[in-house]
């Protein structure tokens, strides 16, 4: 099987043998693993002045960046970030690249999400009062980013290039969603469930992501009916074992090693977490391992790759 299949497979909870499926949600240390920047964090902003050549070139560079941190670290989806400046039709080109360099080895995945996310600190006390003041108009407003995302969605369908999507509206603070769940199932919910829906008529897989305490909303978040969950937080209070206890027959489950044991931890400490998500994650199949947010910037690469090494040995299912 490709990594592309086995990740599929593991979306779709049917058994594999060998590895258990990796991915990441970000890589950021690529300027640490390969000397160059990641490409969610450059602007060109002379791109328009750059000749047909050099644009491509550029999209060269950045498609095989992708591919060589897939390869590297064996992960089995890559998640393509929109560059800062670029329009549909260049994203468009740099995944065809990715697809030509790299054919079907991998899944390839986008940003997807049109609900509401936890508001920016001063956006809080204005969000608070419109659900008291103007719910409808919310509402309203939920409706049309879906319905707007989804229109696009149907353009990336025609291209023939993506997998899927990842949704990345962070609802959750460590300690509670940044919404009660009764809010949260008049504001949000609707509006993911027919933005996941809509996604799966139109072939797509989907990964929900958010960070912090999803318990609250956990039962939520899986009557959506997306196929996998992402990150599972440690931090926020989340034990994967009793999510898949609740729900592993119902959603795929993507994490979580904690990442403040990647970070700041003991290597005992690391391997005692990546030890934990494996051994809860991997019965009965439907787990893709995972760091419980991204392998973001401040971490050291040295600590990831001690995490792999441990998953490498024993995150393996036999025949």
């Amino acid at each position: 099987m490709s990594e592309r299949e086995r990740f599929i497979a593991a979306l779709e909870r049917r058994p594999i043998t060998g590895l258990v499926p990796h991915f990441e949600l970000v890589f950021f240390l690529t300027m640490e693993a390969f000397g160059k920047l990641h490409p969610s964090q450059r602007h060109y902003a002379q791109w328009n002045q750059m000749s047909r050549t050099e644009q491509q070139l550029h999209l060269d560079e950045i498609a095989r960046l992708y591919l060589d941190t897939a390869r590297r670290y064996q992960h089995s989806a890559i998640f393509y970030h929109n560059v800062s400046g670029w329009d549909l039709e260049t994203n468009r080109r740099c995944l065809e690249r990715i697809r030509e360099l790299g054919g079907d080895e991998y899944a390839l995945l986008t940003h997807g999400d049109a609900t509401y996310s936890l508001p920016a600190g001063d956006e809080v006390m204005d969000f608070s009062c419109r659900m008291l003041d103007d719910p409808q108009g919310l509402k309203d407003q939920a409706e049309r980013m879906v319905d707007e995302q989804l229109a696009l969605a149907e353009t990336i369908r025609t291209w023939g290039l993506l997998d899927g999507f990842c949704l990345c509206s962070d609802y959750c603070f460590n300690t509670n969603p940044f919404m009660s769940p009764d809010q949260f199932g008049e504001f949000v919910f609707p509006y993911l469930k027919k933005l996941i829906a809509a996604y799966r008529e139109q072939g797509f897989y989907t990964i929900k992501h958010t960070d912090g305490n999803i318990m609250p909303i956990l039962d939520q978040l899986v009557e959506a009916n997306p196929h996998a969950l992402h990150s599972l937080d440690p931090q926020g209070g989340v034990d994967l074992a009793e999510v898949k206890r609740r729900y592993g027959h119902r959603v795929c489950l993507i994490g979580n090693v904690n990442c403040a044991s990647l970070q700041t931890g003991t290597s005992e400490e690391l391997a005692g977490s990546v030890r934990y998500a494996l051994r809860h994650g991997m019965p009965g199949y439907g787990y893709i391992f995972s760091t419980s947010n991204c392998v973001y910037t401040g971490m050291a690469l040295a600590r990831y790759e001690e995490m792999l090494e441990i998953w490498r040995r024993e995150g393996v299912y036999s025949a």
